[in-house]
């Protein structure tokens, strides 16, 4: 994996929040300025922001200024090393990342292991 492309980890770790789930569904029908993308929650501006950097720097986002507008748009490829990593599970296709999370989140807390929050 090139230096420049992001780790499944950063990957996973992104797509773990509901709320970054919601943004890259909202991306999905068209780019957005990041004060549309914050209309709907109810969250501070610079939470968003701050969500929208993590999805930027995994790779699943990108943000471009202009003017005095940022523009949010979603990254065709940035799910595209994710995918075949679990393509190759073949029982998680199609992928419901939801149902994954409730399957991690009950599996860690039967196990003891980890922070299942």
């Amino acid at each position: 994996m090139s230096a420049a492309q992001p780790s499944l980890d950063a990957i996973f770790a992104a797509l773990a929040d509901p709320t970054r789930r919601a943004i890259l569904s909202m991306l999905l029908e068209d780019d957005m300025a990041v004060t549309d993308v914050a209309a709907p929650f109810q969250v501070s501006l610079a939470a968003i922001s701050k969500h929208l950097s993590v999805l930027a720097a995994a790779g699943l986002i990108r943000q471009e200024r202009r003017g005095r507008i940022i523009w949010c748009k979603l990254e065709p490829d940035g799910l595209r090393s994710a995918s075949v990593w679990m393509q190759g599970f073949g029982q998680f296709e199609p992928v419901d990342l939801d149902d994954f999370e409730r399957f991690l989140h009950q599996t860690l807390s039967q196990t003891g292991e980890g922070n299942p929050e």
